[in-house]
């Protein structure tokens, strides 16, 4: 099948998309039996990605890497691309349960805190009647076990799923797509982070006129503190830095 077009964010190929061609795009993977990961990738994914090149290489590689926060999306603009949109991993979600209502996909929650798994199984079931959610895991914060990681593949292997949802951080959720996900018996594989958090009802999501202004990481900030601090204020400044050195050509990124 044909991908849409990337352009380069530091080295990281942003894909060209909106929420409507996003959907469109994973819905022909399903029919085509395609097989792949995406990564819903922001400032956080682009800063990390520059000390790890394997990180890197796990978005450049990926089915899709959505422009998951608003500074992709304008710089998809600037490009020249005007149809560029925010592909938020919660929105995205949204987006599939309900096209996969008529489709009959399937989908498998794996990731979150204790319970978190099921509550999201239990409300996403409420609010699209007849969608077909065939699984969910909660993973110990840690690596898996060899034990553990046969009987995840094996519990896949009995559904099938259409689209592995991954509900961790990053990068350990796109490490974990990238190691795991060939051996599991699932088409599609999204890292989408906070959405199960966001989707369960455990952390209220930003109202959407901060989202469309560029502020969310703000608002998360002001919500988890002491958690996202460090991330925020370090990263921010130093996309900014980096993104004058590749406009001004004094640094190039190769989307290696």
């Amino acid at each position: 099948m044909q991908l849409p077009p990337r352009i380069n964010v530091l080295g990281v190929g942003i894909s060209v998309l909106n929420l409507d061609t996003a959907v469109a795009t994973l819905a022909a993977a399903v029919a085509e039996n395609c097989r792949g990961h995406v990564c819903v990738t922001g400032v956080h994914g682009v800063i990390e990605s520059q000390s790890d090149p394997e990180l890197r290489r796990i978005h450049n590689h990926s089915l899709l890497t959505t422009p998951d926060g608003m500074p992709m999306v304008w710089l998809g603009r600037w490009a020249g691309h005007s149809s560029m949109g925010r592909v938020y991993g919660p929105d995205l979600m949204e987006r599939m349960f309900a096209w996969s209502q008529g489709s009959g996909a399937t989908h498998f929650f794996y990731g979150g805190n204790t319970g978190v798994a099921e509550e999201l199984k239990a409300r996403v079931e409420r609010q699209f009647p007849g969608i077909r959610i065939v699984g969910t895991y909660t993973p110990p914060f840690r690596p898996l076990t060899g034990e553990e990681d046969r009987l995840l593949v094996a519990q896949v292997a009995a559904v099938r799923p259409d689209f592995f949802w991954v509900g961790l951080s990053t990068p350990k959720q796109e490490r974990f797509m990238a190691a795991t996900g060939p051996r599991l018996q699932a088409k599609v594989l999204l890292g989408v982070g906070a959405a199960f958090d966001f989707h369960a009802g455990r952390v209220k999501q930003a109202p959407r006129w901060i989202q469309r202004s560029g502020f969310e990481w703000l608002y998360r900030l002001v919500q988890e503190p002491r958690r996202l601090w460090r991330r925020y204020l370090r990263n921010n400044p130093l996309f900014v830095w980096k993104l004058l050195g590749q406009w001004t050509g004094l640094r190039r990124y190769p989307m290696d």
